[in-house]
């Protein structure tokens, strides 16, 4: 059975790790406190290379903005861990016979090297990044290129897994996957079509799989 996993703020808690990074490198600069709250709504959603164009001009900062790109890459890598029991839970999806992709949107290299800080990557048969790819979730091409990253295909069916209710899992519907939300402390959003399964955390979505038959 194929399971997609989101990497972001579903494995890996991108949101703390960014925290973390913004406000390391706000002391590095010498910065004042409110360029911290510039700096995370500029990378919250996502970040590429181009919004440290933006920061430069906008924190009239003296750096190359491709040399921040690469201190953002190193630095969030060192920042993000992963949720508790995301490794355990894998390894045990692998040990039942579970054939398991990464689809995430964003840039190859930060997503790569998430993977790799975090020791993730190897417990994957592919690995799938819009950024490398040029499409992005919800779009069905991401997902039927991630099980091919992973030999399987969607006709095959299988499942995603994710902490976005539009891009992971309206998008896995439609491309035919059973879909588990980690909510992460959040309620489902009112008025859209509940997944098929929902999960607090990876740990527990994790739980889900295992007992599902489908």
């Amino acid at each position: 059975m194929l399971a997609l996993f989101d990497l972001d703020n579903t494995l890996v808690d991108r949101s703390a790790g960014l925290e973390h990074w913004v406000r390391g490198f706000v002391r590095s600069r010498a910065l004042c406190r409110e360029a911290e709250a510039v700096i995370g709504d500029r990378l919250r959603d996502r970040a590429r290379p181009e919004d440290f164009e933006g920061l430069v001009t906008t924190l009239d900062l003296s750096d190359d903005p491709g040399d921040l790109w690469r201190e953002y890459v190193d630095g969030i890598a060192r920042s993000v861990r992963c949720f508790p029991g995301a490794r355990d839970g894998l390894e045990a999806l692998r040990g039942a016979g579970w054939t398991l992709g990464i689809a995430t949107n964003g840039a190859g290299d930060i997503q790569r090297a998430k993977l790799a800080a975090t020791r993730l990557a190897p417990l994957f048969d592919g690995i799938c990044v819009s950024g490398e790819v040029g499409v992005r979730k919800p779009e069905r091409r991401l997902f039927e290129a991630a099980a091919a990253e992973c030999r399987a295909s969607l006709g095959a069916g299988g499942w995603m897994v994710g902490d976005n209710p539009e891009t992971d899992m309206g998008g896995a519907r439609a491309a035919g996957l059973r879909t588990l939300w980690v909510a992460n402390g959040r309620d489902w959003v009112d008025g859209l079509r509940e997944p098929d399964a929902m999960a607090s955390g990876i740990a527990e979505a994790i739980a889900v799989l295992q007992g599902a038959t489908v």
